[in-house]
């Protein structure tokens, strides 16, 4: 699936969940929402997929709070076949890969994860903002 294709797919999927944050406390109320929202869900996603919601939200979230302009809103949703994690910030510049901090900082690891675990596309949205698309098999 394209970049485009699967942007499409996650916006189509209707938005169950809104959690909007600003702060680092914010990003343990954004998975206990995701929590739930797996929790909620009928026929119930594999188990691994619970976990993995719960990480990526995590990530995400963490990520547009450090580099994206410390708001966010994340969006969740399902569809028989996947579920869908939107989370938008107020910057323009996409996520990138780098080198991971191994000397005791922090930083580097979040966003190769999250591209592992599941299928992923960053669209732009209206000014600077920026959305990043995650969809999960469930």
């Amino acid at each position: 699936m394209t970049d485009l294709e699967m942007a499409r797919t996650t916006a189509s999927a209707a938005a169950q969940v809104v959690v909007h944050g600003d702060g680092p406390a914010d990003i343990a109320r954004a998975r206990a929402a995701a929590r739930d929202f797996i929790d909620s869900l009928e026929p119930a996603p594999a188990p691994q997929t619970a976990q993995t919601l719960a990480l990526v939200v995590s990530e995400l979230t963490t990520n547009a709070l450090r580099h994206g302009g410390g708001r966010y809103t994340l969006e969740l949703g399902a569809t028989p076949d996947a579920v869908a994690v939107a989370v938008s910030d107020l910057s323009s510049e996409p996520p990138h890969e780098r080198a991971p901090d191994l000397d005791g900082g922090t930083g580097g690891f979040g966003w190769p994860m999250v591209r592992r675990l599941c299928e992923t596309a960053v669209t732009r949205g209206p000014g600077r903002r920026k959305t990043v698309h995650a969809r999960l098999p469930r």
